[in-house]
């Protein structure tokens, strides 16, 4: 059924994030195993975590709204996925495939900043306080994510990758 209405177009997308953040938790086991650098690979480990944490949250949104979580497959975290799946696939030297992954994490982290940030709007919007809450501290997590994502980038030592 085609979304409706502004609840309609929150439940879709409140189900779009809840399949990515499952897709993520793979993922960023996926992640920490190709990671060398034990920095980045212990970043990777404490947001694994903390998705878990996020969709904990889900299921207790879904949960106030008197709904089953759902999942609606999410294309742009599919294409994230994949794209990422393409590189690897390459058999990229270490160094690279580190700040490749690195850098993958971060547009993963732009990409739910983006969701939750929209998702604590409509449901401020329509009144759903706790759940906004909710999402809302979702939100801080990805945000203080990606902060230490782009403390990690800027502090790599690029140079131990030869430029040709």
């Amino acid at each position: 059924m085609a979304p409706s209405d502004l609840h309609d177009l929150f439940t879709h997308n409140l189900e779009d994030i809840y399949y990515a953040e499952n897709e993520l938790l793979d993922a960023l086991d996926e992640l920490e195993s190709q990671t060398e650098n034990e920095d980045i690979a212990s970043a990777f480990s404490e947001h694994r975590e903390e998705t878990q944490g996020h969709i904990d949250r889900l299921e207790e949104a879904f949960d106030i709204l008197g709904k089953e979580p759902e999942r609606e497959e999410c294309e742009g975290i599919e294409g994230l996925i994949k794209e990422h799946e393409e590189f690897t696939d390459e058999g990229p030297e270490q160094d690279v495939l580190d700040v490749h992954n690195l850098i993958a994490a971060q547009k993963t982290e732009h990409y739910e900043i983006a969701a939750y940030g929209n998702l604590a709007m409509l449901a401020d919007r329509l009144g759903e306080d706790e759940v906004g809450d909710l999402l809302h501290e979702n939100l801080e997590e990805e945000e203080d994510a990606l902060d230490e994502l782009s403390s990690l980038a800027e502090s790599f030592d690029y140079g131990q990758i030869a430029a040709d």
